[in-house]
Parts: structure tokens; C-alpha cells; sequence
């Protein structure tokens, strides 16, 4: 069961939560929502309040989720979820519904953001700025490694509204 924390009371190493052990980020309107892993992002404080960046390429579908609504959250799921997070990698939103297909309970937090009742870890966010990242401003090496394409991810940064641990 998830319990509401004052961010303040966050113990997680943030570089093995988001790095290692991934996140899913969810946006929509409760059931009606859109969900993805990402192991790209960070937290920490901007414009005097706590805040979390993400970063999603332009042909994910969760993208337009996020786009359109003022919160999105961040779960992070025990480790036997990591087949979920696999799916909700590596499918599309407009192809299969992925709440669904890998069993999430649908939660919602301020502004009816969604987020996953099976999480051990939820941050709600108000989202308070989105950039799309350019290429011109980019090392050589990480051109040719992450963006052969060109397709620059969009950074996102959200504050922190809410937090939820399980216990």
C-alpha cells in the first residue's frame, strides 16, 4: 500500500532508480492514460521547488499524453516487475493497451494524474516546461550513439507535487 511522504523524507539513490532499475512515465487522465519506461532523467531542485526532468523522443506515443496534460507521474516498480517494464518499453501505446496487458492498477494523484498502485515509489509532477533538445549543441559522440536519426528527445521538467512510498 502506498502511503503519502513529504519529499524531504526521500531516501532513494536516484542514479540506480532511474538508471538501473528504470521508471515508467504516465500521462493522461486516470483510466484513460498512456504509459512508457524510461531510464533517462533526474530530480533535484529548480526555480525554488523540487522537480524531476524526463526526456521523450517524438514518435512515442506517451509523448502526446504528456504534451496534453498539465501532470504526469513517475513509477518506479519493484524488481519483479521488470517484464512489465520491458513491454512498456518496447510496445506501443497506439498498438496495445499497456496498463492493461501488463496488469496495473490505475491510482490517480493532483489533477487526476495516473499512476500504478503495484509502484513502490510515485512522484507526481505539474509539468513547468518542455524543450525539445538540439542537435547543434551536442557532442560529436553522442550525435552518432543516441540521435543517427535525429529524432532529439523533448526535455520535460516537472515539479514534484506529491510523493508516495510503499509501506
Amino acid at each position: 500500500m502506498l502511503k503519502r511522504i513529504d519529499l524531504k523524507d526521500l531516501r532513494e539513490n536516484v542514479f540506480t532508480r532511474i538508471g538501473d532499475q528504470w521508471m515508467l512515465i504516465t500521462a493522461g487522465q486516470g483510466e484513460d492514460c498512456n504509459t512508457m519506461t524510461a531510464s533517462w532523467g533526474g530530480l533535484g531542485v529548480i526555480w525554488g521547488q523540487p522537480a524531476a526532468t524526463v526526456y521523450i523522443r517524438p514518435q512515442r506515443y506517451t509523448k502526446e499524453f504528456v504534451d496534453r496534460e498539465e501532470y504526469f507521474t513517475l513509477s518506479f516498480m519493484p524488481e519483479q516487475y521488470k517484464p512489465q517494464l520491458a513491454i512498456c518499453g518496447s510496445k506501443s501505446g497506439r498498438d496495445i493497451n499497456k496498463v492493461k496487458e501488463c496488469g496495473f492498477t490505475v491510482k490517480t494523484g493532483e489533477g487526476n494524474a495516473p499512476y500504478f498502485a503495484e509502484a513502490d515509489l510515485v512522484l507526481v509532477c505539474r509539468k513547468r516546461y518542455a524543450q525539445p533538445m538540439d542537435g547543434s549543441a551536442m557532442p560529436a559522440d553522442v550525435l552518432a550513439h543516441y540521435y543517427p536519426g535525429e529524432d532529439y528527445h523533448t526535455m520535460y521538467i516537472g515539479q514534484v507535487v506529491e510523493a508516495y512510498i510503499e509501506g
